[in-house]
């Protein structure tokens, strides 16, 4: 068996998101998708994932809690750790105490995922 390229283990965890995202909340979710990025861009990666913890409110299945864990459990796994969403808290706190090139990595990798995210969001029928 062939070793995945970082593009083919990015592409085949989005596909595994977009699909768990399609299944839970649908357009909405890809519509969030869309919009992340510029989010992303405009605010700032934490800002964004407050506002998605914010938005989501105190229910778990909300497009803006799935999508929210997607990006965590991404960041997370590509910074060496276990391949789970660590909540909301915990990465914030590992974010502010991270370097401003660690910040960019975990941003870049949220934005690079978004990337695919998007395209198979919209793919499965959630455009």
């Amino acid at each position: 068996m062939s070793t995945m390229t970082l593009e083919q283990q990015r592409s085949q965890t989005a596909w595994d998101m977009a699909q768990e995202g399609i299944d839970t909340s649908g357009k909405e979710y890809c519509n969030l998708a869309k919009a992340a990025p510029a989010l992303i861009m405009n605010n700032g990666l934490m800002q964004t994932l407050a506002f998605f913890n914010e938005k989501g409110g105190k229910e778990p299945r909300s497009r803006y809690h799935i999508l929210a864990g997607h990006l965590r459990r991404w960041i997370v796994r590509r910074d060496g750790g276990p391949d789970q969403d660590p909540g909301f808290q915990a990465l914030m706190g590992a974010l502010l105490k991270a370097d401003s090139a660690r910040y960019r990595q975990a941003t870049e990798e949220a934005l690079l995922l978004l990337r695919w995210i998007r395209q198979f969001a919209a793919a499965l029928g959630g455009q």
